[in-house]
């Protein structure tokens, strides 16, 4: 068995084999001393015309007692700036300004040292000496580097190996940076041949060895013309209009697209090739992404409890992760489905191990469970991500996207006011806009639902809200009685008394002429932050969202296609992940109350656009390697989605890429009552449930012909 040590290795028959940068630093030290004595002997040599005889002996004497002393200084001075204990073939500018300096204070250790004990050299002496000691010394170290980027890879490495041909898009800092990574590693296989640059003044010049070619014009020319397989686009600080027009040509290009992660890597040193990320989808929205006031999120999150419902999901695990990042008192995730939630523990617990994290399995139609989370860790802010949001799946199962998104967000709305958290954040969807769907009405149902509450919160009218049920316990005299913790009757409608007490605030005010004043959602303007405060965030279509159409999408040009799309026409807004928190972050801070924030996502996008472009970013043709098929529209799905409706005004916030929509007016009381009534028919999965949101939600317009009987209004396209 081979035993390493520190420093040397035991070969199997014990003798002792000595690592090879040992071996090269040893020949570089016995260079060194013959180096020294050569340069500053030239000084001489040089000061006389080349002529040995010519030089004064007490010249001569002084240098012969002198150098000796000399060399082992300037070596051990040398061992101790690490300069023996480099990797030469990656040596770089830092490397060259050490070593230079570490050669020029040795010349000038040696000259005050030789004037001192010698006595006076010729200038001449000095100076050349200094010279062609920093040449020697330091050139045969690059050297080395030179040699094996220029000479080994024209003479085999290229030859037996060739690699993939990059073109480079921005011939600035970042672009320097990855051609200089490239050429110094060996692990890489890519071989830079041109950079792209739009500034004229670049052109038919050379970085790093690399030619400028030309500008985004002449991409296509040019990857042929230098056979690029492989192009990088390195410009951290374009714009997005400026990223979206050059990565479309690149893209039909046929090359592999790779693109920096972020400016900030490249500042904080922290960039590396492998780093480098596929160019995806959202590269080509044609947006500036959504920027949003951190400090002022931090302060709104830092010390603060927050429950975050939905987890793990997509939206969910992403929040979890931010606030998990802004130093809260706690972090509570719940949700029903364990992997996700499991997968989401594991990431935070060791990124942030002082978290105080608590991860809850359980169902948001659970009365008593969202009570008893509430009850055990009083959550200052929650963030409600809980809901079913497959819309086909959804028009098959109508009442369990009542029961999931109406109820279970009344409840764990319910429980919020109960227990007098501070914020409350739904994350509502565009499709909760002139609904065409079970899912998108259960959206604006909830955005209703909130906005009663809100109101309520403000008012003090905590008499007005229903006790909907959820589990049965048995049954009395042929009739079923319901949880008395969801606080129904056996009728399933007599309330009883509410044992918890709720937080109210504003209460006077409410009773005019003796009789209590209808209560209505109104304007959110020229309100007080009291209470819980209560909104709603609106947004569209998440990229890499689970169940979003780009994972299922790459799934089918992985298998080879066909990649199927609705209709050719169909498109939507999207936005990422990491916008879609930031926004529900950025919203939680505007809070007071009442409001639904909508996010400019700028303009909508063409499905089958996003797959031919998703099919193009993978290196394939679309129609021709991969065939693009249209399947018909889904149940309940229309072409055009819309980010407010007619009624709905919008008003500016501090974000100019966030509003707030003006709510539509609508009387609590009624709307609760007829949320109560649907929540007795969803649990008993009605038949006409789908008839019954319709008379609720007036922007409600379902299409086609559901699987349980109802029928909607013919297919048709709205806008």
């Amino acid at each position: 068995m081979n035993v390493r040590t520190r420093n040397n290795h035991n070969t199997e028959d014990g003798r002792i084999r000595i690592q090879h940068w040992k071996i090269i630093a040893a020949g570089l030290i016995l260079y060194d001393a013959a180096a020294i004595a050569v340069a500053w002997f030239f000084g001489l040599w040089l000061r006389f015309d080349f002529r040995f005889t010519s030089i004064p002996g007490e010249y001569i004497s002084s240098y012969v007692k002198f150098i000796p002393f000399y060399i082992i200084v300037s070596i051990l001075f040398f061992w101790l700036m690490r300069m023996y204990r480099g990797i030469w073939r990656f040596a770089g500018f830092h490397e060259l300004l050490r070593y230079a300096a570490a050669s020029l204070i040795a010349s000038l250790v040696h000259a005050a040292a030789i004037t001192v004990s010698c006595g006076r050299m010729p200038f001449s002496y000095y100076f050349v000496g200094a010279v062609i000691q920093l040449i020697l010394v330091v050139g045969i170290r690059f050297s080395y580097r030179f040699y094996t980027q220029m000479f080994a890879r024209k003479n085999g490495v290229i030859a037996e190996n060739p690699g993939k041909r990059v073109m480079i898009v921005g011939a600035g800092a970042a672009g320097r940076t990855v051609v200089r990574e490239l050429q110094q590693s060996d692990k890489t296989n890519k071989i830079p041949t041109c950079f792209i640059d739009d500034n004229p003044n670049k052109w038919n010049r050379f970085v790093e060895g690399v030619p400028v070619a030309g500008g985004r014009d002449d991409i296509p020319e040019l990857v042929k013309k230098y056979g690029a397989e492989e192009i990088y686009f390195c410009i951290p600080t374009a714009s997005a209009g400026d990223r979206t027009a050059i990565l479309n040509i690149c893209k039909e290009t046929g090359c592999k697209l790779k693109s920096l992660p972020g400016l900030y890597q490249l500042a904080n040193g922290e960039f590396l090739v492998s780093r480098l990320r596929s160019v995806a989808v959202e590269d080509l929205l044609g947006r500036d992404p959504i920027r949003v006031d951190m400090g002022e999120i931090f302060q709104y999150i830092k010390d603060k409890t927050i429950l975050v419902t939905g987890g793990g999901g997509s939206i969910g695990s992403e929040l979890c992760r931010q606030i998990a990042a802004h130093e809260p008192k706690g972090l509570i995730i719940f949700d029903i489905y364990e992997n996700t939630t499991y997968a989401v523990e594991l990431e935070l617990k060791e990124k942030y191990p002082e978290l105080n994290l608590h991860v809850l399995i359980g169902s948001v139609r659970d009365s008593r469970r969202i009570n008893q989370v509430f009850e055990a860790y009083h959550p200052d802010i929650v963030f409600h991500a809980a809901a079913h949001k497959h819309v086909p799946l959804m028009e098959y199962s109508p009442n369990e996207a009542i029961k999931n998104n109406v109820i279970g967000t009344y409840k764990t709305a319910y429980a919020a006011l109960t227990h007098g958290t501070q914020r409350f954040v739904l994350i509502s969807t565009d499709k909760a806009v002139n609904p065409t769907n079970i899912m998108g009405a259960s959206k604006r149902l909830c955005e209703m639902v909130i906005q009663s509450m809100d109101a309520i919160s403000k008012s003090g009218r905590t008499d007005l809200l229903p006790f909907v049920h959820a589990h049965m316990d048995k049954v009395i005299d042929g009739q079923v009685a319901y949880d008395p913790v969801d606080h129904m009757a056996a009728d399933g409608r007599e309330r009883v008394n509410n044992t918890n007490t709720i937080n109210t605030v504003n209460t006077a005010g409410s009773v005019h002429n003796g009789e209590e004043e209808p209560l209505k959602v109104e304007s959110v303007e020229n309100r007080e932050r009291t209470g819980t405060q209560f909104v709603a965030v609106r947004f569209g279509n998440v990229l890499g969202s689970n169940g979003s159409v780009l994972p299922q999408f790459q799934k089918q040009i992985e298998q080879g296609g066909p990649v199927t799309v609705t209709h050719p026409e169909i498109e939507r807004f999207f936005m990422t992940i990491p916008e879609a928190v930031s926004l529900v972050l950025q919203a939680g801070t505007y809070a007071w109350g009442g409001e639904i924030f909508v996010l400019d996502m700028g303009e909508p996008v063409k499905i089958d656009t996003l797959a031919r472009n998703l099919i193009k970013l993978s290196g394939y043709k679309p129609d021709e390697d991969i065939k693009v098929i249209y399947t018909g529209l889904r149940p309940g799905e229309k072409l055009y989605e819309e980010k407010l409706m007619a009624e709905e005004g919008i008003k500016k916030t501090d974000n100019e890429l966030i509003y707030i929509g003006k709510p539509i007016p609508f009387e609590v009381e009624k709307f609760l009552k007829q949320l109560e009534e649907l929540a007795t028919a969803s649990y008993k999965n009605s038949p006409d449930i789908v008839q019954m949101v319709e008379k609720i939600v007036p922007t409600f317009h379902p299409v086609g012909e559901h699987p349980e009987g109802w029928k909607g209004e013919n297919r048709r396209e709205t806008k």
